[in-house]
């Protein structure tokens, strides 16, 4: 069994496991307790009352975090070629439509976003089996298969992410970076929580909002009060 060390140990005394804390708080808090060299993530971890193999239990979305997500985020659009300088204008990292097939073919899927046009959606599905564990995959629901291209794209860069429940019922995403002020993480926090609670499916029975957390890498987890979540 591995040993915590000093760092953990002391970062995990700031935190009271017997308490719930607002999301206001745990921004705080979640700054003070981490102790990597490098700028950690801010996640959160969602347990809902849902159950995830029922079709209509199924909670995904989209939600543009209003701070960003701190990250850098590598686009790809695949389009036919009177499209591309679209796409590029745009502030997309990579553009073009057979070569990046035949890439991604071949094992190629160092992006974070793929986005693309519905007439060549007949291409880009056959990359299903190596885009959709990877959670690639474009989709309409996420506006990632779509003709406005520009817009796709400058969301994307802005912040927008996408979000869906696993087999488990829980929710993970990251919505920050440590280096991020504290009201700008609860900002970022809340705006995925409050989209959250409002996609709750009139399936789900008894308590939505099982359990909130939000840690940064490899730090402890700050457990949240869901009665602090505005519309919870």
């Amino acid at each position: 069994m591995v040993k915590a060390g000093k760092k953990w140990k002391g970062a995990s005394a700031k935190v009271d496991l017997g308490k719930t804390y607002s999301v206001e708080e745990a921004a705080r808090i979640v700054k003070e307790i981490t102790f990597t060299k490098f700028d950690a993530s801010v996640d959160l971890s969602i347990r809902l009352g849902v159950d995830p193999k029922k079709a209509n239990q199924m909670v995904r979305g989209v939600v543009t975090l209003p701070h960003g997500t701190g990250k850098s985020v590598r686009v790809l659009v695949l389009c036919t070629p009177e499209k591309e300088q679209e796409a590029k204008d745009a502030g997309a990292d990579y553009v073009g439509l057979d070569e990046y097939i035949k890439k991604i073919e071949q094992g190629w899927t160092d992006i974070d976003i793929v986005i693309t046009m519905p007439s060549v959606m007949g291409k880009v599905g056959k990359l299903g089996k190596i885009l959709g564990p990877r959670n690639l995959m474009p989709n309409p629901k996420t506006g990632t298969v779509t003709n406005d291209l520009a817009k796709a794209v400058k969301e994307v860069k802005a912040g927008k992410i996408d979000f869906k429940v696993d087999k488990q019922g829980i929710i993970h995403s990251s919505v920050a970076k440590v280096s991020f002020d504290s009201t700008k993480i609860a900002d970022n926090a809340n705006e995925l929580l409050q989209t959250i609670v409002k996609l709750k499916p009139s399936a789900a029975k008894g308590v939505y909002l099982r359990s909130v957390s939000m840690s940064s890498t490899m730090s402890p987890g700050i457990r949240i009060e869901s009665k602090t979540i505005a519309g919870a």
